[in-house]
């Protein structure tokens, strides 16, 4: 069992039962990054084997001001998608949901854009770079069904599935630039403008009400606890910062290092879809003991 303060812990030495000792009786808000899906098959761009596949994401910049750029981005997410919309979620997404069922979590921050919280039945869930089931047009706000374009994309190009292509981050797929180049990408049908999946592409800012959403969240729990996320995008780092200024415990589980260690309360190095599973237990057998008052009820 822990003894002594928390805070004087090293962030990276932590156990399983320092962690637990830390969140016992405490409300927390959950931030999640991409390595919470990467044991769902969805790669990541700075986890394990990102050196192997490392490229440069495609800019918000140069998607809506260059045609050829959005013919490659959609070109390669055609092939991509089908494996990305059946990803499943993995024993960490419903540790999760287990948690805030609970009532355990004021809410869940997740960076990724893949719903697999949704599928694991989390529902209080702020998507801070929004998600892949939508694509909305940039000029009139019309929207349409990921899986619905799909189908409009593969009917202006037909055979296009027969090209073999590796899964890369966020739904995108690895495809020679030569093949991109003829591939036909519909307008929107409203009024003719950019249609755009409806996430933060890199170089676009977070929307203010979401952030403002997100620091609601954490102001309302008592720790934050950061799981499967380098933090290496300040769009997520800037929760930690918020958390530290705010006081508030800060624990983080995560693989590698982070961006965060130096803020951590503690740190525990460990996948989250087996990190997160053993916590839930853990949590829960013990808020069984718990009054209502101290679980925030």
């Amino acid at each position: 069992m822990l003894t002594g303060d928390p805070s004087a812990m090293h962030p990276n030495t932590a156990s399983l039962q320092q962690l637990v000792d830390l969140l016992r009786g405490r409300r927390l808000a959950v931030l999640t990054g991409a390595g919470c899906s990467t044991e769902s098959g969805i790669p990541d761009y700075r986890g394990e084997g990102t050196r192997r596949r490392a490229r440069n994401p495609i800019l918000y910049r140069a998607f809506v001001t260059d045609a050829a750029v959005r013919a490659r981005y959609w070109a390669r997410s055609t092939l991509g998608w089908p494996r990305f919309a059946r990803a499943q979620p993995n024993p960490g997404h419903y540790a999760l949901a287990r948690l805030e069922h609970a009532g355990l979590l004021t809410g869940l921050i997740t960076q990724n854009v893949d719903r697999l919280h949704h599928k694991a039945g989390s529902q209080r869930v702020l998507e801070l770079h929004g998600n892949l089931a939508t694509v909305r047009c940039l000029a009139c706000g019309y929207t349409i069904d990921r899986e619905a374009f799909q189908q409009w994309l593969l009917t202006l190009n037909p055979g296009w599935t027969r090209h073999a292509a590796e899964l890369a981050p966020d739904g995108d797929a690895e495809l020679p630039a030569t093949l991109t180049i003829q591939f036909r990408v519909p307008d929107c049908p409203r009024c003719g403008g950019i249609l755009k999946p409806d996430v933060v592409f890199f170089g676009e800012n977070v929307p203010r009400e979401r952030v403002e959403a997100a620091r609601d969240l954490i102001a309302a729990a008592e720790v934050l606890l950061v799981a499967g996320s380098s933090l290496a995008v300040y769009s997520g780092y800037r929760f930690v910062l918020e958390a530290a200024r705010q006081g508030k415990p800060i624990a983080i589980i995560n693989l590698g290092p982070t961006r965060g260690d130096a803020l951590a309360t503690l740190r525990l190095k460990g996948r989250t879809g087996e990190v997160l599973p053993r916590l839930a237990n853990e949590l829960l057998n013990q808020s069984r003991t718990l009054t209502p008052t101290l679980l925030g009820a």
